[in-house]
């Protein structure tokens, strides 16, 4: 039996529309109509509300009192349903800087595992690290830095089955060119973080397949108007995407609005960096092997610097929104296809389109999340916190 959805907007691969029926068929997306073509038909009625892609985290770390450095497939598996209450259905798990042995355990727990969550649909792996410097390393262990490898980025891929889709380094490191092009070649993703770089070595890292900027303004050397940094060059490098953290804490809401209108919100990610007190509450916890203190919000490690966070990604689209920097159609795409794109996915998911794996997500015009859908089924409503 035909399925369709009825609200009063949609935002659709290349527009908003509505109100009108999107036709929901074996689990994938069908054509949208303005009027109900088969009055027989099967209908679910979301009157008043409206519908988006499943939004799509690819800078996550945990969730639930989980995290992904704990290596444990169940805690894996809580991470991916937790985050359904938060409006995503595709996500990477995110490693944290830490030694060899510890990271090839931990992408091949996730690569004999992916595709076994019961959530949130694990499309690769994020590895944070270790290529990292020291004077902006933020909650990263300063102890597993090293030079980029492009036999341990071998030997991570082999062990993950392949599921290696984004890495981040830190430019001025010794071997980073080489590295870079290697990646690229592999189709992985090769982002810039955790970095002193000058805007001239950002901008090399880029002229050789670099394409993203992790938390922007965090974890990198600031603009300066004699050297812009590599804040600067997430800012005025083309053909590059750069993440924000909008939770409020990272980056003040004036500094994301400059961000968004010199990289433009097509090519701007909202990203969480959410650690395992994400949908917790206050008191202490771990990310990796430091100890983060969650307050107010935030988290914090006992140095006074910020611990990932504790942001839930539908939040961000929601406060963008209210910060008055962005329209609902923007902080969408934001958290949707331009992270898909960023990752080279979009031909996979973040975006409503015919044939695409009919996972989205049902807000009201407040952009309060009311269900998420994977695969054309509702697994997760907000009336009383209920996975269905």
């Amino acid at each position: 039996m035909e399925k369709f959805i009825y609200a009063e907007k949609f935002f659709l691969e290349e527009r908003a529309a509505g109100p009108g029926f999107l036709e929901i068929k074996e689990g994938k997306f069908g054509a949208f109509f303005e009027e109900l073509p088969n009055e027989s038909a099967e209908v679910i009625d979301y009157g008043g509300l409206w519908i988006a892609p499943g939004l799509v985290d690819t800078h996550i770390h945990g969730f639930k009192n989980h995290d992904v450095m704990d290596n444990d497939f169940d805690g894996l598996n809580e991470i991916s349903k937790g985050l359904l209450s938060c409006g995503v259905t595709s996500f990477l798990p995110t490693t944290l800087t830490s030694s060899i042995d510890s990271l090839n355990d931990v992408v091949e727990m996730i690569g004999v595992n992916y595709s076994k969550v019961e959530g949130a649909k694990i499309r690769g792996i994020f590895l944070e690290g270790p290529f990292f410097t020291e004077k902006h390393k933020g909650a990263q262990n300063k102890n597993y830095f090293r030079d980029p490898s492009i036999d341990a980025l071998k030997t991570w891929q082999k062990r993950s089955n392949q599921m290696i889709k984004k890495i981040a380094l830190a430019p001025e490191r010794t071997g980073a060119a080489e590295f870079i092009e290697f990646a690229v070649k592999e189709k992985i993703a090769v982002a810039l973080a955790h970095s002193n770089a000058t805007y001239q070595e950002a901008k090399q890292a880029v002229e050789k397949g670099a394409s993203i900027f992790v938390h922007t303004y965090n974890g990198m050397s600031p603009l300066h108007h004699r050297e812009p940094g590599m804040a600067g060059a997430a800012m005025n490098l083309k053909d590059v995407f750069a993440e924000l953290i909008c939770d409020g804490h990272h980056v003040h809401p004036a500094a994301a609005n400059i961000l968004m209108n010199v990289r433009g919100r097509n090519n701007t990610v909202l990203v969480t960096d959410c650690m395992m007190a994400g949908g917790m509450p206050e008191g202490t916890y771990q990310l990796g092997e430091f100890t983060a203190e969650v307050k107010n919000g935030a988290a914090h490690l006992e140095s006074g610097s910020l611990a990932g966070s504790v942001l839930q990604l539908n939040a961000a689209v929601k406060n963008v929104v209210e910060w008055g920097i962005s329209t609902p159609e923007e902080a969408i795409y934001m958290a949707s296809m331009a992270p898909a794109k960023s990752i080279q996915l979009d031909g996979l998911c973040g975006k409503i389109k015919a044939g695409y794996e009919a996972d989205f997500i049902v807000l009201t015009p407040a952009l309060e999340l009311t269900a998420t859908y994977l695969d054309g089924v509702c697994r997760y409503q907000s009336l009383n916190n209920l996975f269905c």
